[in-house]
């Protein structure tokens, strides 16, 4: 794309209500976001022969079905552990590497158990408490919120 049209598209969003602008071309796609702090737009270019990112699932808090895989006598004895900001789950530090944590592995209180992709920043998330993994509530890159449960340790 034509850096003078890159550059009017920027100013275009400037000076409008326009919070994001995305556009694809046969050269490839823009996405132009207005920051919340009143600086900038910043615009994210992908060349038409690179593949999109994947789209995040949409985040699902775990259903009372998943929950039932753990006896109800047990349940008052679980922590979760849960998401300390917004962002995106995966359970390894990279695709194809064996996941933090497993059902089944105890883990100790600052032992990592996943990463959760926040503004493209990798933040390696620790358990708060030890014990035994019972449950993992989120796939591998799937949107999470602040708050959300990501695994239960016993």
């Amino acid at each position: 794309m034509d850096l003078r049209k890159l550059k009017t598209l920027i100013d275009l969003v400037s000076d409008s209500n326009v919070s994001e602008l995305e556009i694809t071309e046969a050269e490839g796609k823009v996405r132009i976001v207005k920051g919340s702090h009143g600086g900038a737009p910043v615009p994210s270019y992908a060349p038409a022969h690179q593949n999109p990112a994947p789209t995040p699932v949409a985040a699902q808090a775990p259903s009372a079905a998943a929950l039932s895989d753990v006896p109800a006598a047990e349940t008052s004895d679980l922590h979760a552990v849960k998401s300390p900001m917004v962002g995106t789950f995966y359970r390894s530090s990279s695709p194809g590497a064996k996941p933090f944590v497993e059902v089944g592995d105890m883990v100790k209180a600052g032992d990592t158990i996943c990463i959760i992709e926040a503004m493209k920043i990798l933040n390696e998330i620790e358990a708060d408490k030890a014990g035994k993994v019972v449950q993992i509530m989120c796939e591998n890159g799937q949107a999470v919120e602040y708050g959300q449960a990501l695994l239960t340790v016993e």
